[in-house]
């Protein structure tokens, strides 16, 4: 998908040229308003490849250490949303108790994700690349 991205990127980018070469005021706008277009694409791009280098990392370091969490698994190989779901409170109970524990947050964003809440798991792994790179030495 990134490297379709990029594609979609250099040639909404040409486009750009052309309109503004074209010399037309409206062409010009088109061509400035397709500009803006893949600078957005490049900072999301960067963002999502950013979020998920950081966070394979942090998974890496806990697995290193046997801190990840286990769930059940069903036939697919997904794991089983009710057993995650069941677990899930004693994950959300280590992360109230020790609330700057980055590996905290990753196991709770690992449960929230096998409970089916990707929304919220994001946001969990997001809140423990944070701590983590807080607490890295300089």
């Amino acid at each position: 998908m990134a490297v379709l991205l990029v594609g979609y990127i250099g040639l909404v980018g040409w486009r750009a040229v052309l309109f503004i070469g074209s010399g037309e005021p409206v062409g010009i706008a088109i061509g400035v308003a397709l500009v803006v277009l893949p600078v957005i694409a490049v900072w999301a791009l960067w963002r999502e490849l950013a979020f998920g280098v950081r966070s394979e990392r942090l998974v890496d370091r806990l697995d290193e250490e046997d801190g990840l969490p286990e769930f059940p698994a069903q036939p697919s190989g997904r794991p089983d949303r009710a057993e995650a779901t069941a677990a899930f409170d004693a994950y959300r109970a280590e992360t109230e108790a020790a609330p700057e524990s980055w590996r905290a947050w990753l196991r709770l964003g690992i449960a929230y994700d096998a409970a089916g809440d990707r929304r919220r798991a994001r946001a969990a792994v997001r809140r423990a690349i944070t701590l983590e790179r807080a607490s890295a030495p300089r």
